[in-house]
């Protein structure tokens, strides 16, 4: 089991005590022979417990770091929504002006806590910069306030995915001097680094462990070779294994992740060898590990192995469960074999495996895009009569099928479905359907709506939800709302909107951005205008 959280410390004696008693010893044997003697010896002894102490203060003064904080055992502090939407006003007011928005916090007599700091830091997860002001803000001295490891680890998770690494390595650095370090802290760093397919500096993290007095073990190895495979970085997670198993001896999830990650880039050969080696390391591949290999044989459209291993696990076992049918369900859908699909849904009852919302999922999608909408309505039926009702993905796919097919008000209809329903919309449930209205329904202001209606529900606008408004504001020929936004993005420091401007009929708005910018004597902004607008240039010419 991984020890995640164990800190490393002493209980020996220091050379200063072991001498203390050696002067103790020495003192009782004079006593007798010398008074002087014994008032030196015991002015020596209390001079040297003297400077232990201070030696030990000035060590938990210089080097706080060394010792975590406790965690605390009480129940998290509840927070009033009213003031957390209290406090993102302000922030959307006032961060992109050249008004001081701490100044106005500062007025606002903000009742700060912990719960209500995460809250307004996931409402801007997707814009670094206002979060990271307003994290700031908080965090400076406020009366009955400082940030714990949830707050630091949400502003962490913030920046990783931003790509602010510097910043992101100086925050964990300043956790371990407040002494909130987390074992959780450096797995947010290793997953942010591994998705910038930096492998080096994710590797990194476990040296910085170690600085800090984290034992990592192997499930926090299991971590760092997972979060690079996902990346399909398979054959640079195979060569991080390599150089510290010895550090790291494997069991059977490593060896599963392996697996997993050679078959996402669809090598084969090098998920067959990471198999015999698990067999001849003594491990017995799980369920897990055979649906990982039933899966890379489908992805690899090697249906005639991937039958065999699905008839040696019903004859030898591991036996199927629902993930094993949905990968095989997910691939007869997508293949339009949706006879066959339904039988090995029959078969799946009657070997007592409960079909789940992801294998309705596979068959709705499935008739869906076969345009069998009754199909789609009787499978709905059929999933409420055995007790499986549909759940958020299901509705987000069902609006993904309808914005795909050119249907927004069925869009839009489901997506009020969603909502009676007690779902909670996702920033991709919104994307949807503002690209269904923008360039399905051709209704400029119902695509406004929908981007209003996020940001009233405190959802945070992403890159992607920038591009589709963006695309659509300059469809319907407002270019200057359009740049009005795209200065928005700069301002939050998120990326460029993945809008091709020539497709629009504004090929030259980059560049005007960015002299409209140099006017202003925005130098920075200018120049990052001018990269959006070379970069998508390239795109142009590469896709002509």
């Amino acid at each position: 089991m991984d020890r995640s959280l164990e800190i490393r410390g002493g209980g020996e004696k220091s050379e200063t005590e072991e001498d203390d008693d050696d002067d103790g010893r020495c003192a009782s044997m004079t006593v007798l022979l010398c008074p002087c003697l014994v008032i030196l010896t015991l002015a020596l002894f209390i001079g040297s417990i003297v400077l232990f102490f201070k030696l030990c203060l000035y060590c938990r003064e210089k080097l706080p770091s060394l010792t975590h904080r406790p965690f605390s055992t009480e129940a998290p502090q509840p927070f009033d929504q009213a003031e957390a939407e209290r406090v993102c006003k302000v922030i959307e007011d006032l961060f992109g002006s050249d008004r001081n928005m701490e100044a106005v916090l500062d007025r606002s007599n903000v009742d700060l806590s912990s719960p209500l700091v995460v809250e307004v830091i996931r409402r801007f997860r997707h814009a670094w910069r206002p979060a990271f002001r307003f994290f700031r803000w908080a965090g400076l001295n406020r009366p009955g306030y400082a940030h714990d490891g949830e707050a630091y680890n949400s502003m962490m998770n913030v920046l990783g995915k931003a790509r602010q690494f510097e910043t992101m390595v100086e925050m964990l650095n300043e956790m371990g001097r407040e002494r909130v370090l987390e074992i959780r802290t450096f797995k947010i760093a290793i997953k942010a680094f591994a998705a910038a397919r930096e492998v080096k500096k994710a590797t990194g993290m476990f040296e910085l462990m170690k600085r800090y007095d984290f034992d990592a073990g192997i499930g926090t190895f299991n971590y760092l070779l997972d979060c690079i495979a996902q990346e399909k970085l398979a054959k640079e997670a195979q060569e991080v294994f390599v150089r510290m198993r010895e550090q790291f001896p494997p069991d059977l999830r490593t060896y599963t992740v392996l697996l997993s990650g050679w078959c996402k880039v669809k090598n084969l050969v090098e998920a067959g060898r990471v198999w015999n080696e698990m067999v001849e390391k003594g491990f017995k591949p799980d369920i897990v590990a055979h649906n990982v290999m039933l899966e890379g044989l489908v992805m690899c459209r090697r249906r005639e192995e991937a039958m065999k291993l699905w008839e040696i696990m019903k004859a030898k076992g591991p036996t199927p469960d629902v993930r094993s049918y949905t990968i095989l369900i997910k691939d007869l859908c997508k293949q339009g074999f949706m006879g066959d699909a339904e039988a090995l849904l029959d078969e799946m009852v009657v070997f007592g495996c409960s079909p789940d919302t992801a294998v309705y999922t596979c068959l709705i999608i499935g008739y869906g895009n076969l345009k069998r909408m009754d199909r789609v309505a009787e499978m709905l039926r059929e999933m409420k009569e055995k007790g499986c009702p549909p759940d958020g993905r299901l509705f987000n796919a069902l609006i993904k099928l309808m914005t795909n097919q050119n249907m927004p008000k069925d869009a839009v209809r489901m997506y009020k479905k969603m909502v009676d329903d007690g779902f909670e919309p996702t920033i991709h449930t919104y994307n949807m359907i503002m690209k269904s209205q923008f360039l399905g329904a051709k209704d400029c202001e119902m695509g406004r709506a929908v981007w209003e209606e996020m940001l009233r529900k405190g959802c945070c606008p992403d890159v992607n939800s920038y591009t589709v408004l963006i695309g659509g504001l300059i469809r319907h020929g407002q270019s200057e709302e359009a740049q009005k936004y795209m200065e928005e993005m700069i301002a939050k420091g998120m990326g460029a909107p993945q809008v091709d401007f020539s497709r629009v009929g504004k090929p030259d708005i980059l560049d005007e951005l960015a002299q409209k910018m140099k006017f202003a004597g925005k130098f920075e902004d200018s120049n990052l205008f001018r990269r959006w607008s070379e970069r998508m240039m390239k795109r142009v010419k590469r896709g002509s």
